[in-house]
């Protein structure tokens, strides 16, 4: 069984930069799809991006596409979103999630393993 720790969130000032780490243990990290979700208040849970265990293939949302960046490190089992350009649109939390698949998926019942989350807040 897998488990799925996010870290790296916190307070920022829009049009600034973080990187969100999620660390992965239990099973071979290259073996499992990986995915970013996030939740913002009062709105439901909305894809951010994803990318394959094998050939690196990524998957953006409308909303992320040129702003945020997924990407992975098998060696340190750790997947990343970098965000950049931050807006307050973007306050949230944001989870990760895993799934033992070869192509990731963009919907939240396409992932079985998922991290406990991690603020972002943007201010103005």
């Amino acid at each position: 069984q897998l488990q799925l720790v996010e870290s790296g969130g916190g307070l920022v000032q829009a049009g600034g930069s973080l990187r969100l780490s999620c660390a992965v243990s239990g099973r071979a990290f290259s073996r499992y799809v990986m995915g970013w979700f996030r939740q913002a208040p009062g709105k439901e849970h909305e894809f951010v991006a994803a990318i394959s265990w094998i050939g690196g293939n990524t998957y953006y949302a409308d909303i992320a596409k040129g702003q945020f960046t997924i990407s992975r490190d098998n060696a340190k089992n750790t997947v990343y979103l970098q965000m950049n350009s931050l807006k307050t649109e973007d306050t949230a939390v944001y989870y990760c999630a895993a799934d033992r698949a070869v192509v990731a998926g963009t919907e939240r019942y396409q992932y079985n393993y998922w991290g406990q989350g991690t603020q972002v807040t943007v201010s103005s």
